[in-house]
């Protein structure tokens, strides 16, 4: 399992929300290349960054420093926020980012989705953040009514291969990620399932490996230091 460090922008700043809320924001670095340094510098195998702002607005607004990140850092990152049509997609991906992830456009335009599934499957990632276990959109502002895990078991018959899967409650903030719900994915769904949300201690990342996810991203833990990125590299290659 990969320990991904996450590098939430907002601003043009290294941020991070509490559960998904643009009014709990906290600065963890004015320069978020220096925050993605410092994670590869430790060792990280793949850094994941959010543009916050594009996925709340629908359009990319920070794709700049997204593509300085990628090129300053020597691991794989991958991307999500503000990606709603073939044409950024594309332009993402051929920006040097290694994977492009889709939340909002995969649920309001599946045409899109089957175009980017044509185009690049093994560079795309489904971005699914589910609030109680329903879907929720355009940056965790919008909720509805579709039932998170039926809407993955939809996107593996449309030959998604990847899911990254956000907790929404427990994103952002102290306690632990959801367990269950990952075990579940991973008995359930023939896809690659990437967690997110809930990471508090070195712990956790044990529990998550045995869930079977092929990746666990880290934000706020790592940079208030409850987990030490070496340590949580050294733990998860050992399980």
């Amino acid at each position: 399992m990969q320990v991904i460090p996450a590098v939430d922008i907002r601003g043009g700043r290294c941020v991070r929300l509490a559960q998904g809320d643009y009014a709990r924001e906290t600065v963890f670095e004015e320069d978020p290349v220096i925050a993605a340094q410092r994670w590869a510098d430790l060792g990280a195998e793949r850094i994941h960054v959010v543009d916050l702002d594009g996925a709340r607005d629908g359009r990319q607004a920070n794709a700049a420093i997204v593509q300085a990140i990628a090129r300053a850092v020597n691991c794989p990152v991958q991307t999500g926020g503000g990606v709603r049509n073939l044409e950024t997609f594309e332009a993402t991906v051929a920006g040097g980012l290694d994977r492009v992830a889709v939340g909002t456009a995969a649920v309001k335009d599946p045409a899109f989705l089957r175009a980017a599934v044509a185009a690049a499957p093994d560079r795309l990632i489904v971005s699914v953040d589910a609030r109680d276990g329903r879907v929720s959109l355009e940056g965790w502002t919008e909720g509805t009514d579709l039932d998170a895990l039926a809407f993955i078991e939809e996107l593996a018959e449309l030959g998604v291969r990847r899911i990254v899967y956000t907790d929404i409650s427990r994103d952002g903030v102290a306690g632990s990620p959801n367990f269950e719900m990952y075990e579940r994915l991973t008995s359930k769904v023939p896809l690659a399932v990437v967690a997110a949300g809930g990471v508090s201690r070195v712990d956790d990342l044990r529990r998550l490996a045995a869930c079977g996810v092929e990746g666990a991203i880290v934000g706020r833990a790592l940079y208030t230091g409850d987990v030490d990125l070496r340590e949580a590299l050294e733990v998860v290659a050992a399980c």
